[in-house]
């Protein structure tokens, strides 16, 4: 049985990174046009939430929104989520209609044609410069007066396949409390079972997102980092307990 689903699985892959390229390649010229100017970049998030779709519905995977809260289309907001698949960025960019900026680490501004727009519309960092992690502050707040939001991974990468959870890094939530803006977190109930890293797994499904509760920060202090952090790690993970306890 394994010896047949192999096929499948090699070829489901390749499907993904053709499902990616696609409509780059297609919408090349408009979406060149929507970068060269940063107040254009809501016209460019409408694009990215196109291609989002399209590889999505394009993979078999059908998806549900479930909100707790929804975001203000007139606020900004710190969108955090656990990551364990290449399909979160996707799943993201159908979930959130508020135009937001991604800050990831810079290794995927490598990825070929993908890798083209991500470093000219993402804020990059590279983990083991506190330089660059120093620059990261300075864009996001760019990028926040121009009434955008933030969405980082917290754990700072994907975890190994066993662990449910990683520890979440201070960065998210220090933005957070210097720009008072509210934490929104974010839990991806399927991801990881639907497209992990792990090569040889997954298929067509169902993807749920669920948006928690919005966590005020406009009454804290940079002190209170680690505390907003675990407060955050809490909600994401005590959800995500939830769905395993329902298998």
């Amino acid at each position: 049985m394994q010896s047949i689903k192999y096929p499948f699985w090699i070829l489901y892959r390749v499907w993904f990174y053709i499902l990616v390229a696609v409509p780059i390649i297609v919408l090349f010229p408009v979406l060149i046009v929507s970068i060269s100017k940063e107040r254009w970049y809501p016209f460019f998030f409408k694009l990215a939430r196109f291609w989002a779709k399209f590889i999505l519905i394009g993979m078999g995977f059908y998806y549900i929104i479930i909100k707790d809260e929804t975001p203000n289309p007139q606020a900004s907001y710190m969108f955090v989520a656990n990551h364990t698949s290449m399909i979160d960025i996707m799943l993201m960019l159908v979930t959130v209609k508020n135009p937001f900026v991604f800050v990831g680490k810079k290794e995927l501004a490598k990825i070929p044609l993908f890798g083209f727009f991500y470093k000219r519309t993402c804020i990059l960092v590279d983990r083991s410069s506190p330089e660059s992690r120093r620059a990261v502050f300075m864009r996001a707040q760019r990028r926040l007066k121009q009434g955008l939001s933030i969405c980082i991974f917290p754990e700072g990468g994907v975890p190994e396949e066993h662990v449910i959870l990683d520890e979440f890094k201070d960065g998210a939530f220090r933005l957070a409390i210097n720009h008072q803006i509210p934490i929104v977190p974010i839990v991806f109930l399927d991801n990881k079972k639907r497209f992990s890293y792990t090569f040889f797994s997954g298929g067509p499904g169902k993807l749920r997102a669920r948006i928690m509760p919005f966590i005020a920060t406009n009454t804290l202090k940079v002190e209170a980092t680690k505390t907003l952090k675990a407060k955050s790690r809490a909600v994401i993970l005590k959800a995500l307990h939830k769905k395993d306890q329902k298998k």
